[in-house]
């Protein structure tokens, strides 16, 4: 898109979201989730090219599944992208106390005691549900996340984003050089650390079994967890019916120690890739179907690690 294409598309843009997030959240949560389920089936007609590729991810993950159930998935997961961006208008002005009558607590004695433990902690989740409820609900109760981001391309948009995730006290890290250094000092200062691995992104990783093939997948929680010899907390956000939000914090992962800790790392990615998997499968539409997450490919002999035999079996949220 030529230049002055996209800056009009992103002026016009950032002009319509401020008007309104200014009535956010006075016509409540139900209202808002509506309208963006209507906005994710309008995506769904309209977007082609992002239909197309959530329906060739659904058929590699499921091989075995009806073309009709596929369909369905990838219907609901355009609804439920599009129910994301409107609890996140409400989540931008919604009371703290508000927020935490709408959200149902699973499994928090899990975080609570390895905070109390370790005097902090490290989350690892994946793009499941509304992972930003996630962060402003745990914020809400007294337990802000520092979280590592990539910054948005537009800075006026990434400074609303940025905003929306520090309502309570929650903080930021941009990614790329010294992101590590950071999240590695915050987590010895006793901050919560909040990190996503389910996504192919620029950083280092390694290649990881996920829904049977091989996904490059983040290592800096695992990394994090081996060096620090902190464990890391699965927690996941599931959407529930009449406006609730169900968040789930699963038994702490420990990181295995030996004389590689880059090993010890990819081993507890694995574990944690094969986590969030079991999640996806039980709430596939409530997962980023679109996202390029097999695009690269590993050369003839590199390693790719497949589920943990020493991974104990998860009931999913």
């Amino acid at each position: 898109m030529p230049a002055p294409l996209r800056a009009l598309r992103y002026g016009l843009g950032h002009w319509l979201l401020c008007r309104v997030l200014r009535i956010s959240p006075r016509p409540g949560l139900r209202f808002w989730q509506g309208t963006g389920q209507r906005l994710g089936a309008l995506l769904w007609l309209v977007a082609a090219s992002e239909r197309r590729r959530m329906l060739s991810h659904l058929r590699l993950a499921f091989p075995g599944a009806d073309e009709g159930w596929r369909r369905t998935v990838a219907r609901g997961c355009a609804r439920h992208l599009g129910t994301l961006v409107g609890e996140a208008i409400w989540l931008w002005g919604v009371p703290p106390e508000d927020l935490l009558s709408h959200s149902d607590f699973c499994g928090l004695e899990n975080l609570d005691e390895s905070i109390r433990e370790y005097h902090g902690a490290i989350i690892g989740t994946g793009h499941c549900g509304n992972w930003e409820w996630l962060n402003l609900a745990l914020a809400a109760r007294g337990t802000p996340l520092t979280v590592a981001v990539r910054a948005l391309d537009d800075p006026r948009f990434d400074s609303i984003v940025r905003s929306l995730r520090g309502r309570f006290g929650g903080r930021s890290i941009s990614r790329g050089d010294g992101a590590g250094r950071a999240l590695a000092k915050a987590c010895r200062a006793g901050e919560i650390i909040g990190l996503l691995i389910d996504q192919d992104i620029e950083a280092p990783g390694c290649f990881v079994e996920f829904f049977g093939h091989p996904a490059w997948t983040p290592t800096g929680a695992g990394m994090l967890a081996r060096r620090l010899h902190r464990p890391i907390v699965p927690a996941f956000a599931v959407r529930q019916g009449g406006g609730r939000m169900l968040l789930c914090f699963d038994e702490p992962m420990h990181p295995v120690v030996s004389d590689d800790p880059e090993a010890d790392a990819r081993l507890l990615t694995a574990r944690l890739t094969a986590r969030i998997e079991e999640q996806i499968r039980a709430y596939p539409e409530q997962w980023v179907w679109m996202h390029r997450r097999w695009r690269r490919q590993p050369r003839d002999g590199e390693e790719v690690l497949g589920r943990s035999a020493t991974m104990p079996a998860h009931r999913p949220c």
